[in-house]
């Protein structure tokens, strides 16, 4: 298989950057480390698509892994041929792969296998070849009939069993209702058994499957398998065997009419259960692929969001009965202090949660509060407001997205950073530092627990943590990680590293080992080759070495302090990267880092929307246009939040005055946008927004 060229035509990429690309995989660099430090050997390209050419990659060699097993299974049953070798090499397909070694495969016992057995053979031959009537066939049939045949119509009807297995192993016929499937056939589904009418919209649900946008997949999906709903495709049948039929040309009625038989039989109880079965798999697998790419989307801008420094933060996680609690932490997420408070119902405590929270602020130096979006969330909201009124300096408030929290705080990662704190008090610190950090915080989640996307848990779990790991450490190299406050979890993310080595670094930074970031090859375990992949993406803001606080590799150190003497806003690139024989890309890398040393990328994102007063549903009325951020993406549309205590929706139609496919045509999640209100259902608690216009 000539994996470059196929990779090249797929993805649109010159041959020779995809074969770079390979090479610098298979010798074990990382993605990251690829499309920041080996830009003269990609051509530039992102680390989007380093990353396609690696999953893509992987694809094809494992079809490549399959045809050499099956090669092998063929050789050592002596079956394979040189045409079937060939056919076997030319197919890029796992699925027709497996139709081309379906006959050979060793199985059940099948009824073509039992006719055979039987003898049955040379009537099948007779039948399809030499028989011109009926009677002419059941004539050469008695010669068959013995004590497991009785009759000579039983050996017939046997015989015929073995012509439906050969229609269901010809490559044609399957590809006809193969083709069927995926251009015509629908899938309908009905009601079954949804008392409470959650799946209402597909209680008479008819579409082509080539329609089915990836939410109603998993919907239909995970109401079949609660018993809601009924599932069934339909193909165009008749077209169908029509199709087939014309593989087998015969100029003999008795012989069509045989052959009329086994293809209905083949038809019904072959291939059709057994292509059914492939589309479902196929849809649900596309749908699972369209749902993790848009969770992928919305994760990365969710994690790459832009942090508040240099701020002590009050973090607020709301609860009624069991009252809110409170954490403060310093202006580099370190814990300072806690409280419980009691303002809302049951317990009313205002007057005492006031003066309890008015005496942290002042003592901490307090800036921000940052409120948990869960349960008594508005509640809570309300007691903050009355809060800041009462206050001589004025702070604001912002609301934070609580998902996952609860699975930080009862983690053992949440335990070894607090092990002395009550599991409701690390939600509140959490709460704090996502709006400190988001991603410093939100990287101690598994990603599926975050909130976004869209059916997370009905998709595939493997290949979704798969997928949304590799989101996660394409942000964490993209801004990079300072060693000053990094906890081994966001450490572990960085290229070349794992949790073991994470730790180590943390350990040995805190008992004062890790000054220069050279100093990382004193890690135990971290060699070369390691230090090659991960230095590049580790700051050392205190280091007496500037450079160490860059992202500029230190393969590339020589380089820096030769350019550091020029005007770097009027230096020749062209000349100055012939003479110290650097190219283009990377001398342009690293020109921008010493223009800004410790620069965070983030800084250029929107920043986090803060308030100090109170919004609510019956503020809004239609036509009002008003800011909000987007919190969540999904295939009809992103819900935003307008700060009311409920996100609205912008329908997909209401995104863009143009036809879009697409929300992320227009959106990225954590975008800040102006909206208008269209739409107000209070009692079922609906916003509509529209961007148009």
């Amino acid at each position: 298989m000539d994996i470059v060229n196929i990779l090249a035509e797929e993805l649109k990429i010159e041959a020779n950057k995809i074969e770079n690309v390979i090479e610098l995989l298979d010798e074990g660099s990382t993605v990251a480390f690829i499309a920041r430090y080996r830009k003269e050997k990609t051509g530039n390209l992102t680390d989007v698509e380093v990353r396609e050419i690696e999953k893509n990659l992987n694809k094809l060699r494992n079809i490549e892994k399959r045809q050499e097993e099956i090669i092998s299974a063929l050789e050592n049953s002596d079956n394979l041929t040189d045409e079937l070798k060939a056919k076997i090499l030319e197919t890029n397909s796992l699925t027709l792969l497996e139709d081309i070694y379906n006959p050979y495969k060793k199985k059940r016992k099948t009824r073509a296998d039992m006719a055979k057995e039987l003898g049955l053979e040379p009537l099948f031959a007779y039948l399809f070849s030499k028989a011109k009537d009926n009677d002419d066939a059941i004539n050469f049939a008695k010669e068959f009939v013995n004590e497991d045949i009785d009759s000579p119509e039983l050996a017939i009807e046997k015989a015929l069993d073995i012509m439906a297995e050969d229609i269901n192993n010809n490559l044609d016929a399957r590809n006809i209702v193969r083709r069927d499937g995926f251009m015509r056939a629908r899938i309908l589904v009905s009601k079954k058994e949804d008392d409470k009418n959650q799946y209402e919209p597909y209680h008479d649900f008819n579409k082509k499957i080539k329609d089915l946008k990836a939410y109603q997949t998993l919907a239909i999906n995970r109401g079949e398998k609660e018993g809601a709903l009924s599932v069934k495709l339909e193909f165009s049948d008749e077209y169908n065997k029509k199709l087939i039929s014309n593989l087998y040309q015969t100029n003999n009625t008795y012989q069509k009419e045989l052959l009329d038989i086994c293809i209905n039989d083949a038809y019904k109880r072959l291939i059709l259960p057994s292509i059914s079965t492939e589309m479902r798999n196929n849809i649900t697998e596309i749908a699972e692929d369209e749902s993790i790419k848009v969770f992928s989307k919305n994760l990365k801008p969710y994690l790459l969001q832009r942090p508040i420094k240099s701020k002590v933060v009050m973090g607020l996680d709301p609860g009624y009965r069991t009252g809110c609690k409170v954490a403060v932490v310093d202006s580099n997420g370190k814990y300072l202090d806690q409280a419980v408070i009691y303002p809302v119902i049951p317990h009313k405590k205002e007057k005492e949660a006031l003066e309890i929270l008015t005496n942290l602020i002042k003592k901490h130096g307090v800036n921000l509060i940052a409120l948990g979006n869960a349960t008594a969330s508005r509640e809570t909201e309300i007691f903050v407001n009355k809060l800041i009124e009462s206050l001589d300096e004025k702070i604001s408030y912002a609301i934070v997205n609580e998902a996952g929290a609860s699975v930080y705080s009862a983690s053992s990662l949440g335990e070894e950073e607090f092990p002395d704190l009550d599991v409701t008090i690390r939600g509140a610190i959490s709460m704090a530092r996502r709006l400190q950090d988001p991603m410093a915080e939100l990287v101690k989640i598994e990603p599926k627990h975050i909130g976004i996307g869209q059916y997370q848990h009905d998709l595939n779990e493997k290949k979704l943590d798969n997928e949304l790991s590799k989101v996660v450490e394409d942000s964490v190299n993209e801004v990079g990680v300072s060693i000053n406050n990094a906890s081994y979890k966001l450490l572990s993310y960085v290229s070349g590293l794992n949790l073991t080595l994470a730790k180590r670094i943390e350990e040995d930074f805190k008992e004062g080992k890790l000054i220069y970031r050279k100093d990382l090859k004193k890690v135990k375990g971290l060699g070369d080759k390691t230090y090659k992949l991960a230095a590049g993406f580790l700051r050392f803001p205190d280091s007496p070495e500037i450079l160490d606080n860059t992202s500029v590799h230190p393969e590339s150190y020589k380089i820096a302090k030769e350019i550091i003497n020029y005007d770097l806003d009027d230096i020749n690139l062209e000349e100055i990267s012939e003479k110290l024989e650097v190219g283009l890309p990377t001398l342009k890398d690293i020109i921008d880092e010493l223009k800004k040393p410790g620069r965070d990328p983030r800084d250029d994102n929107p920043e986090v929307l803060t308030k100090s007063e109170i919004m609510t549903i019956d503020d809004l009325k239609i036509g009002d246009k008003i800011s909000g951020k987007v919190r969540n993406i999904t295939d009809f549309g992103a819900f935003v939040d307008i700060g009311v205590g409920i996100d609205g929706l912008i329908h997909i139609s209401n995104m863009s005055d143009k036809f879009i496919k697409n929300p992320n045509e227009v959106l990225t999640n954590s975008d800040i946008v102006e909206v208008k209100v269209i739409e107000i259902d209070k009692e079922k608690e609906r916003i509509g927004l529209s961007l148009k216009d």
